[in-house]
């Protein structure tokens, strides 16, 4: 995918770390959902730090969560997942 690191990629695309339980939530959400989405570790990939520090203001928040439209949720609840994936 050569559009990984921009506020449009081709499909929905989450920022995550192992560690992360918000982003073991997001993930039991597409997974429950059946959405298809790209995971992208930031361990290791300097690459991925820099956008969604860039993103996010300077903050390394996960999961950062970028969608074709453009969107971005961050740290998003069950709910507001939810939301934004039954209006589109």
């Amino acid at each position: 995918m050569t559009d990984l690191y921009t506020k449009h990629p081709s499909q929905i695309v989450m920022y995550t770390t192992d560690y992360c339980p918000d982003c073991h939530r997001a993930k039991a959400f597409f997974e429950a959902s059946k959405i298809e989405y790209l995971r992208v570790g930031l361990e290791g990939d300097e690459e991925a730090v820099e956008f969604v520090m860039k993103v996010n203001n300077g903050l390394r928040s996960v999961p950062t969560i970028v969608f074709p439209d453009g969107s971005i949720l961050v740290e998003p609840s069950w709910k507001k997942l939810q939301e934004k994936t039954s209006a589109a």
